[in-house]
């Protein structure tokens, strides 16, 4: 369904990891306004409600006053100023996050047209864990994969080598809620 190229390799592989872990039967709530990943989602038989496109850096209502049993992160986190923040205003006991990876070759994304589709973090993968391990968290499975791109130099070659999403289910106990 999901081929192989990007993005619907990292739609794939996070489908895949999602799956693993969560029940159709538990109410997300995704992070970021409604997105192509959150129609596969729902696709999918997920129930999945969305924030509205508040600034989450600013504004955790949404979050805090929601009932949802999951919350989902995809690609969100680099986005935000302090993702620590709203890590630790998460009432749900279960999250799915994914991240870009920092690349060594390549500078932070930044877009010059959109002011917010801008990369403030991209992280290192224990700089994920420790975030999340700070704010109550307790990771039970991650994974990696590549971003190939289909272009020649140096660059798509190392993009097929090196790593560049990361994935981290993590639950936390209800006694642990910050």
């Amino acid at each position: 369904m999901y081929e192989k190229t990007f993005p619907n390799k990292r739609f794939r592989l996070t489908l895949q990891f999602l799956k693993k872990h969560i029940d159709k039967s538990e109410s997300i709530l995704d992070l970021g306004v409604k997105n192509p990943f959150a129609e596969i989602m729902i696709s999918e038989g997920y129930n999945v409600e969305n924030t509205k496109g508040e600034d989450l850096d600013e504004d955790h209502s949404t979050i805090e006053n929601s009932d949802a049993k999951v919350i989902t992160a995809f690609e969100i986190f680099e986005h935000l100023l302090s993702p620590y923040e709203v890590l630790k205003s998460i009432k749900a006991n279960k999250l799915v996050i994914s991240v870009p990876l920092r690349l060594w070759f390549a500078s932070a994304y930044r877009s010059e047209h959109d002011k917010w589709d801008r990369h403030y973090h991209e992280f290192e993968d224990w700089q994920l864990d420790w975030l999340l391990e700070k704010t109550g968290w307790r990771i039970i499975d991650s994974a990696k994969w590549t971003n190939p791109v289909k272009k020649f130099g140096i660059r798509p070659i190392l993009r097929r080598l090196t790593n560049r999403y990361y994935i981290v289910y993590a639950e936390r106990s209800p006694n642990n809620n910050h």
